[in-house]
């Protein structure tokens, strides 16, 4: 396909907030994060983290034709799917073309999956399995945020720890989710803000490169995306746009679309919006969108208590 090669510098044009937190009599929700976002059957589906008043992590999922409907969507909460409840958050979901199933990716503390043949129909996912047996070696202590990713051969189990690292497992694609193998570092930072969390990784259509996203803090304390790119998913990750002035994303690199108001410092745990849904995780940058988690500038407290939303970002070329 087309190719639009890789930007060395970004900028983006936010929509205002698109999804907020829908309570109801068993769910006082005060946060809406950590999207993962596909488009399939002509609609758009997000899981998503939530969190309630009292501080407690779960998923929701909802689905619209149309941004435009984000804001009315219904939310299904998925602590309604057997299994589910107790703590589970921060998905990705994926189609798996070799097994022809779909695959939840989320965090329990270690990393868990789940699958089904209708994302649509969130109460058919399976109960969570563990993607391994027992804790590997080499993994930290808060293990977070995990992204699977596959190549023709291996499957690629990326996460983060809060602590200047991104690390890696791996397994392969005929094995899948068995068989992942020690924990090692694909990426590290003296300072932990520099590396912080919410990694994402990903193929960049028509050229034999990948990407990956990880969440950092700014000195001002705000959220903030750098970027590396790598010839392979086991390989060398190189700075592409790191810095706080010049970042992947964040305020110094944001505008806001016209009549829409500037409501977030943080461009905080998002997604790419891919192109196609398979494990390839395959983005086309000739049309990057960006479904971040933002919030009031003015807001502070208990950090599971501040009032993320949902926006998109839509890059200005």
């Amino acid at each position: 396909g087309e190719s639009c090669g890789l930007p060395t510098s970004f900028r983006w044009q936010s929509s205002g907030m698109l999804v907020s937190p829908k309570s109801d009599a068993t769910h006082n929700i005060v946060s809406i994060k950590d999207p993962t976002v596909s488009f399939f059957n002509d609609r758009w589906h997000i899981y998503a983290t939530t969190a309630n008043t009292a501080g407690n992590w779960q998923m929701t999922y909802l689905n619209f034709t149309d941004w435009s409907q984000a804001a009315s969507a219904p939310q299904y909460y998925m602590d309604r799917t057997p299994g589910f409840s107790g703590y589970r958050c921060a998905p990705q979901m994926f189609f798996f073309r070799p097994q022809n199933k779909w695959y939840l990716i989320y965090q329990a503390q270690p990393p868990q999956f789940s699958t089904t043949t209708d994302p649509s129909r969130p109460e058919t996912w399976t109960r969570p399995q563990n993607f391994f047996a027992s804790t590997p070696a080499g993994m930290p202590s808060l293990p977070i945020d995990y992204w699977v990713i596959c190549d023709s051969a291996n499957c690629y189990l990326f996460f983060t720890g809060d602590d200047g690292k991104m690390y890696r497992s791996q397994t392969t694609v005929q094995n899948f989710p068995n068989g992942f193998g020690p924990i090692s570092i694909a990426l590290q930072d003296s300072n932990r803000n520099n590396l912080f969390e919410g990694s994402s990784t990903y193929k960049i259509k028509g050229m034999n490169k990948y990407l990956t996203l990880i969440e950092a803090i700014g000195p001002t304390g705000a959220r903030f995306y750098r970027s590396f790119t790598a010839d392979r998913l086991d390989g060398t990750w190189t700075p592409l746009a790191h810095t706080w002035n010049a970042p992947f994303a964040g305020q110094n690199n944001v505008t806001y679309a016209p009549g829409v108001a500037d409501w977030s410092d943080d461009v905080s745990h998002g997604e790419l919006v891919r192109d196609g849904n398979d494990e390839t995780a395959t983005i086309d940058t000739c049309n990057l969108q960006f479904l971040y988690q933002g919030r009031n500038p003015s807001s502070g407290g208990e950090y599971s208590q501040l009032p993320y939303r949902l926006g998109l970002l839509q890059a200005v070329r």
